[in-house]
């Protein structure tokens, strides 16, 4: 008989991978690379998610990653913006190609019927080569002659989120910096080329991300690591490291991995309030959203809306109104419970403002 997770223990194995039941006292590298990435389509939100996580994190810290090349924003897990260390993307990058492809095409399939993707590629390739930042737009039109059919947004979606490894260059995404995606190769801003794909069938790159979701999220069921970065070839991996995980199930009877090791503490550790960002990992990155977020708010998790973890569920959220946040709690909060979000919601405020407000205001 396996052992069975109750829902709660799940949540607080979840914020303890998450960084989101202790802050860590790690880096701002440290922190992307174990979380495997942080959702990025929202260029600021990974600065929030980050304060939420590491005990002494500087908004300086991740823009000096970026402009120093260790971090890249990229497309990469489900198609969407991912905020990336260099090594990862490096690694990563060719194993998600083919559903990358499939991602796009399941968007523009009649617009790029008919198209040569390989021959489209290399086309694309060839107007990067020489290493000038280029928008979407720029891209398809610069390529639209030759392929006028689908028209600029599916060419430019298919080139800079499918057939090349791109990053998007600085200033996007830097603290409180408003700028356009430029574009330019992986291999040339970071001055290596991507990993090939194994060509032996042992699949080591669907292991390793097997084994980075496993120490972030787990303990987990193959159907969430799918739904985290939205490839659907890892069964063999999985298959090929049951030996080295352990398992368990949860109170609905599905089977979840874990590494043997991996912190999975007591149901009844106390959780802090955490204010998460837009399209945050610690919700996003699961099938079954339940251990975090109750059914009724799941479509919390991919409106954009924050949210703010009380007791280490979705319990309330948040906006940002003329420096001021404003909290709207989706259930009756204790006193105490109002008083935690009303601390921690100054302490965004002052984080927000670079300490010119603290205000926060806590709707009845």
């Amino acid at each position: 008989m396996k052992t069975v997770l109750s829902t709660r223990a799940l949540n607080r194995a979840t914020l303890a991978r998450q960084l989101l039941l202790d802050r860590a006292d790690i880096p701002a590298l440290d922190a992307v690379a174990h979380l495997g990435g942080l959702q990025a389509q929202e260029p600021q939100e990974p600065f929030t998610g980050l304060w939420s996580r590491l005990r002494a994190f500087e908004p300086a810290a991740l823009d000096d990653l970026l402009t120093g090349r260790s971090v890249v924003r990229t497309h990469l897990m489900r198609r969407t913006v991912h905020l990336v260390t260099a090594d990862d993307v490096l690694a990563w990058r060719a194993r998600h190609g083919a559903m990358l492809r499939q991602r796009v095409l399941g968007v523009y399939r009649r617009e790029l019927d008919g198209t040569d993707l390989d021959e489209l590629a290399a086309a694309g390739r060839a107007v990067m080569a020489d290493d000038e930042p280029r928008s979407m737009t720029g891209l398809a039109r610069a390529l639209a002659g030759r392929w006028p059919t689908p028209g600029p947004r599916a060419l430019g979606e298919m080139l800079v989120a499918a057939l090349l490894p791109m990053a998007q260059l600085p200033p996007r995404g830097l603290w409180r910096t408003r700028a356009g995606v430029r574009n330019v190769l992986l291999s040339s801003w970071l001055g290596r080329e991507i990993d090939p794909p194994s060509t032996d069938g042992s699949d080591p790159v669907g292991q390793a991300l097997v084994r980075r979701y496993l120490a972030a999220y787990g303990p987990a069921a193959t159907a969430d690591l799918r739904a985290w970065c939205g490839l659907t070839g890892l069964p063999a991996a999985v298959a090929a490291m049951r030996e080295e995980l352990v398992s368990f199930r949860d109170e609905r009877g599905r089977e979840l991995l874990d590494l043997p090791g991996a912190p999975r503490p007591d149901a009844d550790t106390p959780a802090p309030v955490r204010f998460l960002p837009a399209f945050d990992n610690a919700i996003l990155g699961y099938h079954d959203r339940s251990r975090i977020v109750d059914d009724a708010h799941r479509g919390l998790s991919v409106s954009g809306t924050h949210v703010v973890l009380v007791d280490g569920r979705v319990a309330a959220t948040w906006s940002v109104e003329a420096g001021t946040v404003r909290v709207t709690p989706l259930r009756r909060l204790s006193r105490a419970e109002r008083t935690g979000v009303a601390e921690q919601g100054r302490a965004l405020a002052s984080f927000l403002s670079d300490d010119e407000c603290d205000r926060v205001r806590i709707a009845a």
